[in-house]
Protein backbone atom coordinates (compact mmCIF):
# COMPACT_ATOMS: atom_id res chain seq x y z
CA UNK A 1 0.00 0.00 0.00
CA UNK A 2 3.32 2.42 0.95
CA UNK A 3 4.55 2.00 -2.57
CA UNK A 4 1.13 2.36 -4.57
CA UNK A 5 0.75 6.19 -2.30
CA UNK A 6 4.02 7.00 -3.02
CA UNK A 7 3.28 6.21 -6.69
CA UNK A 8 0.39 7.96 -6.80
CA UNK A 9 1.84 10.98 -4.94
CA UNK A 10 4.55 11.22 -7.46
CA UNK A 11 1.96 10.88 -10.57
CA UNK A 12 0.18 14.05 -8.93
CA UNK A 13 3.17 15.83 -8.30
CA UNK A 14 3.41 18.70 -10.85
CA UNK A 15 7.09 19.26 -10.40
CA UNK A 16 7.64 15.38 -11.64
CA UNK A 17 5.39 16.00 -14.74
CA UNK A 18 7.13 18.88 -15.70
CA UNK A 19 10.34 16.61 -15.49
CA UNK A 20 8.67 13.79 -17.10
CA UNK A 21 7.78 16.73 -20.13
CA UNK A 22 11.71 18.21 -20.59
CA UNK A 23 12.28 14.35 -20.85
CA UNK A 24 9.83 13.62 -23.22
CA UNK A 25 11.24 16.90 -25.59
CA UNK A 26 14.49 16.04 -25.48
CA UNK A 27 14.16 12.60 -26.72
CA UNK A 28 11.92 13.83 -29.28
CA UNK A 29 14.52 16.70 -30.38
CA UNK A 30 16.93 14.30 -30.73
CA UNK A 31 14.89 12.11 -33.18
CA UNK A 32 14.16 16.14 -34.62
CA UNK A 33 10.86 16.62 -33.94
CA UNK A 34 9.56 19.93 -31.71
CA UNK A 35 7.30 18.92 -29.20
CA UNK A 36 4.52 21.08 -27.38
CA UNK A 37 2.35 20.00 -24.91
CA UNK A 38 -1.13 21.24 -24.71
CA UNK A 39 -2.62 21.38 -21.28
CA UNK A 40 -6.04 22.60 -21.95
CA UNK A 41 -7.60 25.30 -19.75
CA UNK A 42 -11.11 24.90 -19.08
CA UNK A 43 -14.07 26.53 -21.08
CA UNK A 44 -17.63 24.95 -21.59
CA UNK A 45 -18.82 20.78 -22.01
CA UNK A 46 -21.28 20.35 -24.83
CA UNK A 47 -23.56 17.05 -24.21
CA UNK A 48 -24.18 14.99 -26.55
CA UNK A 49 -24.56 11.30 -27.89
CA UNK A 50 -22.64 9.32 -29.80
CA UNK A 51 -23.95 6.59 -32.44
CA UNK A 52 -27.80 7.85 -31.43
CA UNK A 53 -27.30 5.90 -28.07
CA UNK A 54 -23.62 6.18 -26.26
CA UNK A 55 -23.58 9.25 -23.92
CA UNK A 56 -20.57 11.60 -24.46
CA UNK A 57 -18.84 14.87 -23.57
CA UNK A 58 -16.79 17.64 -25.23
CA UNK A 59 -14.48 19.50 -23.27
CA UNK A 60 -14.05 22.63 -25.51
CA UNK A 61 -10.98 24.06 -23.77
CA UNK A 62 -8.47 26.77 -24.65
CA UNK A 63 -4.73 26.85 -25.17
CA UNK A 64 -2.42 30.15 -25.71
CA UNK A 65 0.01 27.48 -28.02
CA UNK A 66 -2.60 27.83 -31.05
CA UNK A 67 -2.83 30.03 -33.13
CA UNK A 68 -5.60 32.92 -33.16
CA UNK A 69 -9.02 32.89 -34.77
CA UNK A 70 -9.09 35.11 -37.77
CA UNK A 71 -11.66 36.25 -39.70
CA UNK A 72 -11.62 37.82 -43.15
CA UNK A 73 -14.56 39.69 -44.61
CA UNK A 74 -17.01 37.72 -47.75
CA UNK A 75 -19.30 38.54 -49.47
CA UNK A 76 -22.33 38.35 -46.97
CA UNK A 77 -20.48 37.93 -43.79
CA UNK A 78 -17.02 37.14 -42.32
CA UNK A 79 -15.30 33.40 -43.18
CA UNK A 80 -13.42 32.48 -39.89
CA UNK A 81 -10.33 30.49 -39.56
CA UNK A 82 -10.57 28.60 -36.19
CA UNK A 83 -7.43 26.40 -35.48
CA UNK A 84 -7.62 23.16 -32.97
CA UNK A 85 -6.00 20.34 -31.54
CA UNK A 86 -7.86 17.66 -30.82
CA UNK A 87 -7.08 14.73 -28.70
CA UNK A 88 -8.00 11.04 -29.13
CA UNK A 89 -11.74 10.10 -27.12
CA UNK A 90 -11.07 8.78 -23.54
CA UNK A 91 -13.33 6.81 -21.26
CA UNK A 92 -13.27 7.49 -17.54
CA UNK A 93 -14.48 5.68 -15.23
CA UNK A 94 -17.78 7.58 -13.22
CA UNK A 95 -19.41 6.53 -10.15
CA UNK A 96 -21.54 3.52 -10.23
CA UNK A 97 -18.89 1.93 -12.39
CA UNK A 98 -20.18 2.99 -15.43
CA UNK A 99 -17.94 5.00 -18.09
CA UNK A 100 -18.62 8.11 -19.79
CA UNK A 101 -16.77 9.34 -23.19
CA UNK A 102 -14.34 12.18 -23.39
CA UNK A 103 -13.33 14.25 -26.00
CA UNK A 104 -10.43 17.51 -25.98
CA UNK A 105 -11.11 20.58 -28.55
CA UNK A 106 -8.85 22.69 -27.77
CA UNK A 107 -9.11 26.46 -29.28
CA UNK A 108 -6.86 29.83 -29.06
CA UNK A 109 -8.72 31.78 -25.63
CA UNK A 110 -9.98 34.04 -27.36
CA UNK A 111 -11.96 31.97 -29.47
CA UNK A 112 -13.20 31.33 -25.72
CA UNK A 113 -13.29 34.90 -25.17
CA UNK A 114 -15.32 35.61 -28.12
CA UNK A 115 -17.77 32.32 -27.69
CA UNK A 116 -18.51 33.98 -24.57
CA UNK A 117 -19.76 37.40 -26.02
CA UNK A 118 -21.70 36.84 -28.85
CA UNK A 119 -24.11 33.29 -28.93
CA UNK A 120 -23.41 32.82 -32.70
CA UNK A 121 -19.93 32.87 -32.32
CA UNK A 122 -20.82 30.30 -29.99
CA UNK A 123 -22.50 28.17 -32.00
CA UNK A 124 -20.19 28.18 -34.45
CA UNK A 125 -17.13 27.04 -32.43
CA UNK A 126 -19.85 23.89 -30.76
CA UNK A 127 -20.21 23.15 -34.43
CA UNK A 128 -16.61 23.20 -35.29
CA UNK A 129 -15.71 20.68 -32.32
CA UNK A 130 -18.72 18.49 -33.35
CA UNK A 131 -17.15 18.76 -36.82
CA UNK A 132 -13.31 17.92 -35.60
CA UNK A 133 -14.57 14.69 -33.45
CA UNK A 134 -16.73 13.46 -36.36
CA UNK A 135 -13.96 14.12 -38.96
CA UNK A 136 -11.32 12.89 -36.88
CA UNK A 137 -12.70 9.79 -34.59
CA UNK A 138 -14.86 8.76 -37.54
CA UNK A 139 -17.75 8.81 -35.35
CA UNK A 140 -21.52 10.05 -35.35
CA UNK A 141 -22.96 12.64 -33.37
CA UNK A 142 -26.76 13.76 -32.09
CA UNK A 143 -26.26 17.74 -33.28
CA UNK A 144 -29.85 17.92 -32.58
CA UNK A 145 -29.63 17.38 -29.42
CA UNK A 146 -26.16 18.70 -28.46
CA UNK A 147 -26.21 21.41 -25.54
CA UNK A 148 -23.90 23.14 -23.92
CA UNK A 149 -24.00 22.15 -19.65
CA UNK A 150 -24.36 25.55 -17.58
CA UNK A 151 -21.96 26.06 -14.97
CA UNK A 152 -19.82 23.18 -15.87
CA UNK A 153 -16.41 24.28 -17.42
CA UNK A 154 -14.71 20.49 -17.90
CA UNK A 155 -16.17 16.76 -17.29
CA UNK A 156 -13.04 14.23 -16.52
CA UNK A 157 -9.33 14.72 -15.62
CA UNK A 158 -7.21 16.99 -17.60
CA UNK A 159 -4.83 15.53 -19.81
CA UNK A 160 -2.11 17.32 -21.94
CA UNK A 161 -2.33 16.20 -25.86
CA UNK A 162 1.40 16.41 -28.04
CA UNK A 163 2.30 18.70 -30.77
CA UNK A 164 4.76 17.42 -32.64
CA UNK A 165 6.27 19.15 -35.54
CA UNK A 166 9.49 18.54 -37.37
CA UNK A 167 12.43 20.60 -36.99
CA UNK A 168 14.40 22.05 -39.65
CA UNK A 169 17.61 20.28 -40.60
CA UNK A 170 16.58 17.63 -37.88
CA UNK A 171 15.75 14.73 -40.25
CA UNK A 172 15.75 11.24 -38.45
CA UNK A 173 19.06 9.60 -38.32
CA UNK A 174 19.97 6.83 -41.28
CA UNK A 175 19.82 3.70 -40.42
CA UNK A 176 23.34 1.88 -40.42
CA UNK A 177 25.10 0.44 -43.65
CA UNK A 178 23.46 3.07 -45.86
CA UNK A 179 19.76 1.87 -45.49
CA UNK A 180 20.46 -1.49 -46.88
CA UNK A 181 19.41 -4.78 -44.63
CA UNK A 182 22.93 -6.43 -43.04
CA UNK A 183 20.93 -9.61 -43.74
CA UNK A 184 21.57 -11.60 -46.94
CA UNK A 185 18.72 -11.89 -49.21
CA UNK A 186 15.73 -14.51 -48.80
Amino acid sequence: RELFAEYAAELTDPEQRRLYEEEVAALERERGVEVRFVHPSPGFVLRTSQEGSRRCYINVCGNATLAEPRASAERGGQRWALPYSLAPGREELRRAGRCRLLYDVVFHPAALRLAARSAPFRRLLCDTALDAVERHCGVRLDRANAAVLRGTRYKGVPQAPVIRSPLPGGAAEKPPHGGESPLPPF
